[in-house]
């Protein structure tokens, strides 16, 4: 499978009157960012959610509307609704665009946030629960006849025929986090997503979310997804004054976020590798004391279009060919991005031959010898 690329929706232009995804939308500025972020080579949006957010189903409705190719990535907590109600909704989005909607299952990192919406769920309840939503997901999906479910979180009786999706088979689903808990609730995944961390930590990871799907019973490929703010410019000295200066501009954003994920593992992971180094693997990742962990795009990839390709290539290397490049709404950079690094790793990944489902295969067999 080639290397996709996402870049989270714009809800309103850079500098308007809101930080983040609060605030008003501005719906000529949404339907304008995501035919752009279309146009340039962008193969999914993410539709994020959180509890002051707006209505993701929404939002993702009137992406699909203004776009011709763009897929959404809808993101959905299951302590919101039940399984078969979000199935139903996540099917209909998908018949309508002609088969361009997947979901991503926020556990939920922080509990603050999550008792914000009456959930009072532990961390390991939480992905346990996520784990069966993705389940009954499926199931609401694929069955062709009224079944029933009795789990631990989720109970009903002969629900169905189920909601066909515009293929016929389940949705590509995607979780993430950074907790063995997390790991663990990985398993069930189609596309498990990491924050943007150096090489070492990303490849530790990986291997985390492998060996709970081994343990198992599970067998093939999850695609995982990594996530930079990427700052891009002629050349890397001028791409680190962009950063430096991008940084002190949307410090009130990462601020803001920084406030609802102190406790997140992947929050408290980042901010320790910023102690330990700013600018590891060689200077173009750069995670700054003060926001690293604010968020997936608080890890900045900074330099020239060359640069960044280069260290992309190396994620893709690792088995991460889902990369989200989120520009926060900024239009000239995602522009940027798509007309000048998303071409280059592409160019760069055929040219090499790199391919992720061969290195899966390599390393599970090697697995399997030397168990």
């Amino acid at each position: 499978m080639p290397v996709e690329f996402v870049n989270a929706i714009g809800l309103r232009p850079p500098g308007a009157p809101a930080a983040g995804f609060i605030g008003p939308i501005d719906p000529v500025w949404l339907r304008r960012y995501a035919r752009t972020i279309d146009e340039f080579g962008f193969d999914y949006t993410l539709v994020p959610y959180g509890s002051a957010s707006f209505d993701q189903y929404v939002v993702a409705a009137t992406v699909l509307a203004a776009t011709e190719r763009l897929k959404t990535v809808v993101a959905v907590r299951p302590n919101t609704a039940f399984p078969t109600v979000a199935a139903q909704a996540l099917a209909t989005l998908d018949q309508i665009s002609g088969g361009r909607a997947i979901v991503h299952i926020i556990s939920g990192g922080s509990d603050e946030e999550q008792q914000r919406q009456g959930d009072y769920l532990d961390k390991p309840a939480r992905y346990r629960r996520s784990a069966e939503f993705v389940e009954v997901l499926r199931e609401v999906w694929t069955k062709k006849d009224p079944f029933s479910h009795d789990g631990e979180f989720y109970r009903f009786d002969d629900f169905g025929p189920g909601y066909a999706t515009f293929s016929g088979g389940p949705l590509a689903v995607s979780l993430g986090g950074s907790s063995e808990y997390a790991y663990a609730a990985g398993a069930t995944a189609d596309i498990f997503a990491l924050w943007g961390e150096p090489l070492a930590e990303t490849a530790e990871q990986i291997e985390r979310v492998y060996a709970h799907a081994r343990a198992a019973g599970r067998t093939g490929r999850i695609r995982f997804w990594v996530t930079f703010r990427p700052v891009v410019a002629a050349t890397d000295e001028l791409a680190r004054a962009k950063a430096h200066a991008l940084v002190e501009r949307t410090r009130p954003f990462y601020d803001q976020v920084s406030r609802i994920s102190a406790t997140n593992v992947g929050t408290v992971r980042l901010r320790e590798i910023s102690e330990q180094a700013e600018e590891p693997d060689g200077g173009v990742l750069w995670t700054p004391r003060g926001i690293a962990g604010s968020g997936g795009a608080s890890s900045l990839l900074v330099g020239s279009p060359e640069t960044i390709a280069a260290a992309l290539v190396r994620y893709v290397e690792l088995g991460a060919d889902v990369i989200s490049l989120p520009t926060l709404g900024d239009l000239g950079d995602a522009i940027e991005v798509g007309r000048d690094i998303i071409p280059l790793v592409r160019e760069e990944v055929a040219r090499r031959g790199i391919d992720p489902e061969l290195t899966f295969r390599v390393a599970d067999e090697s697995v399997a010898a030397g168990a």
